[in-house]
């Protein structure tokens, strides 16, 4: 069986032991305890890469908390519909900050324009 130290997970995830800590007080890692060292396993290293895959794709620590959950229980149907669920409500907050975006974009394009109109009137007259 694979163990890790907490210094060894955090090196390679390149994250802090404070973020592993804060993982397991949160309840998504549940390392072995000898004494005051934590042993991490497999599944806790394959949990902590899901974490920050999670986080990388803008899931919140419940969400995924509750898919962990949901995968525990061999709920796998329902962890599936859930996932979906989570998948359709970020991509439709991506895309509605894209098209902000996009406004955005327009409008400091149009200010631009009109900044630039004005310095070449000025230097005309």
């Amino acid at each position: 069986m694979e163990n890790y130290k907490i210094s060894e997970l955090a090196k390679e995830f390149d994250i802090t032991t404070r973020s592993i800590r804060f993982y397991e007080d949160e309840g998504l890692l549940q390392p072995e305890r000898k004494g005051s060292m934590r042993i991490y396993n497999r599944k806790d290293k394959i949990r902590l890469k899901l974490i920050l895959r999670g986080k990388r794709l803008g899931f919140s620590l419940a969400e995924i908390r509750e898919l962990f959950e949901l995968y525990d229980t061999q709920q796998g149907d329902v962890q599936l519909t859930e996932m979906l669920k989570i998948i359709d409500e970020k991509e439709a907050v991506l895309l509605r900050q894209l098209e902000d975006i996009k406004s955005m974009l327009e409008d400091l394009d149009t200010a631009r324009e009109r900044c630039e109109q004005a310095l070449s009137t000025r230097k005309v007259s």
